[in-house]
């Protein structure tokens, strides 16, 4: 199966047709039973994109960070968290939308177009936004945002791993691994669990 390469043609089509400035947004760790969901926008210098742009998830972490910091050095950036309290009061659904809307209104410069990571746009954008399912592996903007999203969420879990060394969130992030599922078992979910995820209602149901 022939690798996908993300692009810059979904950015240049919208500028042809007016755009400005567009921005491409992504989000980190809508799937673990702990920690934040973190939504990034960025907005690259169409002279000065770092090469190797790729969806997070096809990256190591080395490869990552170094990434981050191109990103940082040559574009506008935002990122937002929406923490576990606010996801069990919107659910994930909206908790992630809210962070990708607050990571738009966030970046330094008004964006034309929001090129949203996969099916749905977050509502209340102060501009045009259009979904792209798959969108971190195809266009260079979300796959920029996405890797700058699962940076920013791994260096806060890796803070939490410290506060709460019982967990290992350093190492899973916060997924349901077979070594997190052990640590609840045996201590329980702290403040920083989802409680509304159906392992953690599990537990604490029992």
């Amino acid at each position: 199966m022939p690798k996908i390469i993300a692009s810059f043609r979904r950015e240049r089509a919208a500028m042809k047709a007016g755009a400005r400035l567009v921005a491409g947004v992504d989000e980190a760790g809508r799937g673990p039973l702990a920690g934040p969901v973190v939504a990034a926008a960025v907005v690259l210098n169409p002279k000065k994109i770092p090469a190797g742009l790729a969806d997070s998830k096809m990256l190591n972490a080395e490869r990552r960070e170094e990434l981050f910091v191109e990103i940082m050095a040559t574009a506008d950036v935002a990122f937002t968290a929406a923490s576990t309290d606010r996801i069990e009061r919107l659910n994930i659904r909206g908790a992630t939308l809210w962070a990708m809307s607050r990571a738009v209104a966030s970046l330094p410069v008004r964006p034309d177009l929001a090129l949203i990571d996969g099916r749905d746009a977050p509502p209340g954008l102060a501009c045009a936004a259009e979904p792209v399912i798959g969108g971190d592996a195809l266009v260079q903007s979300i796959a920029a945002a996405s890797i700058v999203a699962k940076v920013v969420r791994d260096r806060m879990m890796r803070r939490l791993g410290e506060c709460f060394p019982v967990y290992g969130f350093e190492r899973h992030m916060g997924y349901g691994t077979p070594e997190h599922i052990a640590a609840l078992t045996t201590h329980g979910p702290c403040q920083h669990h989802r409680r509304g995820f159906a392992p953690i209602a599990a537990l604490l149901a029992a």
